[in-house]
This record gives structure tokens, C-alpha cells and sequence, in this order.
């Protein structure tokens, strides 16, 4: 199976903001519809199974109310499962645009499970979680700062813990301190990082941070890992050929 891990910006690009004084915000109302299209191309050549998208936006005026999510899906001719990233009582929900700010799964198989978990700390709190057959696959975007990014990493772990089956972590998990802070993570889940060389994935267009994970438990076989340059977002994709072993 393939599974790419993809924080997309909300489809608003990687190029066009890299010499701007404020990377973040300018640019971040672009229109993206064109991008949206470029990215499903590279989608499309990949031909994965599942796709974990970080960052993509649930229909505002950036897509022309349009749910990207459902536009990719429709490109890959895969089923979709989204939701916005922020928990029920988040003041972001009140806004336009932020409240329509999510992550999603896209997978080539009709969903046998699927299920919504929040981080009880942070902004972005939300947890997907995918079970297949023989695979629990969580995608999540960790918080910024260093002491909330803790809690929610011991939270995670309780729920990792619990499952019977092998496991794959993938996430924008904003390791700003380096990647001794999920050391005793993975040594306490037995997760392995198929990142050996330690690739960054951000910036897009000159890569210096290790943000972007994919993490598996020690059963799962990896046939491939790579790391995509490719500037469609600020983050660089992360690709995954895997078999399942037990």
C-alpha cells in the first residue's frame, strides 16, 4: 500500500510567499482553485491508496465554497472523511474561513472505520483515526509550543496503547526543538521512524526542519520512503510503500 502524508496549506502554495515579510498571512486568502488542481495532478501520478491531508480548507472563500477535500477525492476517485480541526468550543469556529479549516483521510476502499478524537489541550486539536483490516492509520497536526506538543504526545500514546492492531502516525507534528522530543514516544510505543536520514521537509523550497512524520509500528514492512521536492505547499510531501507482515 501507498500512503502519502501531505500538509497542504490550504492549498495557498509554497513559491509565491517564500520571499514575503509574513509568510503566513500574506498569501493566505489566495484564491486556490489553480493550485488545488496542481496538487491533485501529483496526487494523481503518485496513484496512493490512502492520503492524509494536513491543513485543507472544508469550503470557504479561498476555493469558491468549494470542500477541497472532496474535489481531491473526486480526482483520485478515492472516499473522503474530514473534519475541522478545532474542538466544539473553539472561538476559531466563530470566524469565516478559520471554521472551515480541517485535516482529512482520502482512501481508495469504501471506510470500515473511521473515528474523530480531540487532544484535550491546544488550537488544533484534531485526531483522525482510520482502521483497516490489519492497519490503525492516526493523522494529526501538533501544536506549536513545546509544553502543550508534550501533552498532546503523552495523549497520543494512551491512545496508540490501546489498539490491537499495527499502527501508522502521520502528522505535521512541529518538532520546532529537533526530534529528540518524540524519543521516549517512540521508544514507550515501539513506533519506528522510516526517516533514516533525517530529511527535512520544511521549508519547501530550501528544507532545514524534520516537521512532517510518518511513524509505524514494527510489523508493518517498509518497501519505500522518500521524502518529495516538490513546492506545491511550505511543507514537502511524505510517501510511504508499506506491507503489513503479521
Amino acid at each position: 500500500m501507498k500512503f502519502i502524508l501531505y500538509n497542504i496549506r490550504y492549498g495557498t502554495g509554497g513559491k509565491m510567499v517564500r520571499k514575503l515579510f509574513l509568510p503566513y498571512i500574506t498569501g493566505y486568502m489566495s484564491n486556490t482553485i489553480n493550485h488545488v488542481k496542481e496538487i491533485s495532478k501529483f496526487l494523481k501520478e503518485e496513484n496512493p491508496d490512502i492520503v492524509g491531508l494536513v491543513e485543507v480548507d472544508l469550503g470557504s472563500v479561498r476555493h469558491s465554497y468549494l470542500n477541497q477535500v472532496e474535489v481531491l477525492a473526486k480526482e483520485l476517485n478515492h472516499y473522503n472523511s474530514h473534519e475541522v480541526k478545532y474542538n466544539n468550543n473553539s472561538k476559531f469556529n466563530k470566524f469565516p474561513v478559520l471554521r472551515k479549516q480541517g485535516n482529512a483521510i482520502l482512501y481508495n476502499e469504501e471506510f470500515k472505520g473511521i473515528k474523530f478524537h480531540h487532544f484535550e489541550q491546544g488550537t488544533k486539536t484534531l485526531i483522525i483515526e482510520l482502521e483497516m483490516d490489519k492497519v490503525v492509520v492516526f493523522l494529526v497536526h501538533l501544536a506549536l509550543g513545546r509544553k502543550i506538543r508534550f501533552k498532546q504526545i503523552n495523549q497520543l500514546y494512551k491512545l496508540i496503547k490501546t489498539q490491537t492492531k499495527e499502527v501508522i502516525v502521520g502528522g505535521d507534528f512541529n518538532l520546532m526543538w529537533g526530534e529528540e522530543e518524540i524519543e521516549l514516544f517512540l521508544e514507550a510505543t515501539g513506533l519506528i521512524n522510516p526517516n533514516k536520514e533525517k530529511l527535512a521537509t520544511f521549508p519547501s523550497w530550501k528544507p532545514k526542519k524534520h516537521l512532517d512524520f510518518i511513524l509505524h509500528s514494527k510489523n508493518i514492512q517498509i518497501n519505500e520512503f522518500r521524502v518529495e521536492k516538490i513546492e506545491l505547499s511550505d511543507h514537502l510531501p511524505l510517501i510511504l510503500d508499506f506491507d503489513v507482515v503479521s
